[in-house]
């Protein structure tokens, strides 16, 4: 057999993965003056597949003695070296082979991958692209760019450089699976969705494809899908921690308590350091307000993991909500100091100081509440070309107050507008949802009102300012809230309008009904009542005409059903023009935590709110009936134990019951 017939035979046995006979094939030609350079590069091969380093080394070091420029054995010798932890080494045999022939693309991506493990990010980003440029089409170096680029959080940059890796090698599952990880980090559900689909195409007893794919459609709402595809994972893998965890995650979330306590003791078992596991099943006890078995939780994870940012802050919340506010106080401020970035102690912080009436304290913590980090933020920042105000002098200048968080807050908050004017801006302009223009639009200190959906039409001013930054911005204190009342008005022509249908009241004290709020609210749950039946005690007072300013019943039958005397106003009501004109034609408001008391509190109206013994909000502070933020017309009534509304709503019907008879009662 001819010298060249001999090692294209031995290449092929080679290929095959049979390198014993390949070596076989090739070994007269390995010594002497008949060694041969391909040989040897070769025979090399087949020895460092074989686990033989040494033997591989000293023949590739022999094929280099015999022809110093031979590319080929550069290239091979410097991943042997690489293999064996001699990087400095490596670096230079495939900078040889480089030096030879500068278009090798082996060595540039061999060099790049050197690089790369090496945590040498640069170099290797020089490495890979010079491959690509060479060979677009190279799936290695574009799979290896995207792990260097989701490192550097380059998270776009990497998902392209992952589908250019799939493009080249359809084949390429793992690089499919990051792509859709990343699509789903970036937001873009559906283009995740379309790649797990095809991952799964090819690896469908991928288990971490499984896991992924599920927690994606958890995050869209789909609980059953997701729900299928962690146990599809758990079948293929019962071992597999994660998925136990996400189970229980997704039990939680719908309200499943014993299959989620059972997912993650699952996983816990699995693996009992956990801490993340241990957090997740403190909530899920803190939620079902097993508060000892909560607070053993955290202290697990807390052992598992000492400094625990989140543990610490979710231990926090748990005691706050037990009225133990200096050990929820400790507990963010511990938070806070192991992990000065995690907005969520920082915003519970804030959240806490200003409950207490520390205002100057809390509203700097605030702030953490537009943190894109947030889980969930609670404020946006808009997309604007120009600066947020930061308290430098608005002599001469524009404005833009933005909206943010709820109706209510919006309501509240824009009493501060004529310190800005006093400030000296040239011109405050407000930006409102729009159901809210009816009624700010007699808001003081306002240049211009603009609804929400006109607002990107707005043409760049000097600063723009987030509504409840301006507390802060203006050193409020409780001494120095801005509390004159009434700031708002409501609209003549609106309040004539719904005179007629308030007819059927005249002669009697006039108390308007709001028994539910928004159901999107994170603590609907608490201060929400359960239903119109619980205010039966106050529809029993003698002289009393009521008048249902609900609205959004969510399935509940209409309230002329449940209670006939009521008058229902509530179902054609519009915006919040026509909430304040019917509520300042009333005498009281009795509501739950909504929108409709700041309404009648920024009318200077009588309003009595009832709140929820958990997480009752910031702003009605802590152990006090009345609120500084609307002095004399607020009366605040504060349930005692969780869940039990009856002790409430009689306070409110002996008080109802006190009142003169007749319409407009002193206070």
């Amino acid at each position: 057999m001819t010298p060249s017939r001999s090692i294209a035979a031995a290449i092929e046995l080679f290929n095959a993965r049979r390198f014993e006979q390949a070596l076989a094939l090739v070994s007269d030609r390995l010594e002497g003056n008949q060694a041969d350079v391909d040989a040897l590069n070769l025979a090399a091969a087949c020895q460092q597949a074989l686990g033989r380093a040494d033997a591989a080394e000293r023949l590739w070091r022999m094929a280099l003695e015999r022809d110093p420029a031979h590319v080929a054995s550069w290239n091979n010798l410097g991943i042997l070296l690489q293999q064996q932890g001699q990087g400095d080494a490596a670096q230079q045999a495939y900078q040889r082979a480089l030096a030879l022939q500068p278009g090798y693309v082996d060595a540039h991506y061999n060099l790049g991958l050197l690089f790369q493990q090496a945590g040498a990010f640069e170099p290797a980003i020089r490495s890979l692209e010079r491959v690509l440029a060479l060979r677009p089409t190279h799936a290695g170096a574009s799979a290896s760019l995207g792990v260097i680029l989701e490192r550097l959080g380059q998270l776009d940059e990497a998902q392209r450089c992952f589908g250019a890796a799939v493009e080249a090698d359809p084949a390429d599952v793992l690089s499919l699976q990051r792509r859709s990880d990343l699509l789903q980090r970036l937001g873009r559900h559906g283009e995740a969705l379309d790649c797990y689909r095809a991952a799964l195409a090819l690896r469908p007893d991928g288990a971490d494809l499984l896991n992924n794919a599920a927690v994606l459609h958890a995050r869209l709402g789909q609980g059953a899908a997701a729900e299928q595809g962690y146990r599809r994972a758990l079948a293929l893998q019962p071992g597999y921690a994660d998925a136990w965890h996400n189970l229980g995650l997704l039990y939680t979330q719908h309200g499943q308590a014993a299959r989620a306590e059972a997912a993650l003791r699952t996983c816990i078992e699995l693996r009992p350091q956990d801490a993340e596991a241990w957090i997740s099943l403190g909530n899920l006890y803190q939620h079902q307000l097993r508060d000892q078995d909560a607070e053993d939780a955290y202290a697990r994870a807390l052992v598992a993991r000492p400094g625990h940012a989140k543990a610490l802050n979710n231990l926090g919340a748990l005691y706050q909500r037990q009225g133990q506010v200096a050990r929820a106080e400790k507990a963010y401020r511990e938070a806070i100091d192991a992990d000065p970035g995690y907005p969520e102690a920082r915003w519970n912080l804030g959240f806490l100081l200003l409950a207490q009436g520390r205002l100057a304290e809390g509203w700097p913590w605030m702030e953490a509440r537009h943190d894109p980090a947030l889980a969930r933020p609670i404020a946006v920042r808009p997309r604007l070309d120009y600066p947020q105000w930061q308290g430098e002098s608005l002599a001469g200048r524009t404005i833009v107050v933005w909206p943010e968080q709820g109706f209510g807050d919006q309501i509240q908050f824009v009493r501060y507008l004529p310190m800005l004017k006093a400030a000296g801006a040239r011109e405050v302009i407000l930006v409102c949802h729009d159901p809210l223009l009816p009624l700010l639009r007699t808001a003081a200190g306002a240049d211009r009102i603009v609804g929400f959906s006109e607002a990107a039409r707005l043409p760049p001013q000097d600063f723009w300012v987030f509504m409840l930054s301006l507390p802060m911005r203006f050193g409020t204190t409780l001494a120095t809230i801005p509390a004159s009342l009434p700031y708002l008005t409501a609209d003549a022509q609106r309040v004539a309008r719904w005179l007629p249908r308030l007819e059927p009241t005249r002669g009697k004290m006039r108390v308007g009904l709001v028994w539910r709020g928004f159901r999107g609210h994170v603590n609907d749950v608490h201060r929400s009542l359960p239903g119109l039946d619980c205010l039966a005690p106050l529809r029993a007072v003698p002289g009393v005409s009521f008048v249902s300013l609900q609205r959004g019943m969510d399935g509940e039958a209409p309230t002329t059903m449940l209670a006939p005397e009521i008058l229902d106003l509530g179902a054609d009501i519009a915006d919040f023009g026509d909430t304040a004109a019917i509520v300042a034609q009333l005498d009281l408001v009795i509501c739950v935590d909504t929108a409709v008391a700041h309404v009648a509190g920024a009318l200077g109206k009588p309003c009595w709110v009832l709140l929820p013994a958990v997480h009752p909000d910031w702003r009605w502070m802590e152990n006090r009936s009345d609120a500084p933020w609307y002095p004399t017309v607020l009366k605040l009534y504060r349930q005692r134990v969780s869940g039990s509304w009856d002790a409430v709503i009689a306070s409110v019907a002996k008080d109802l019951a006190d009142l003169p008879a007749s319409p407009h009662p002193c206070w």
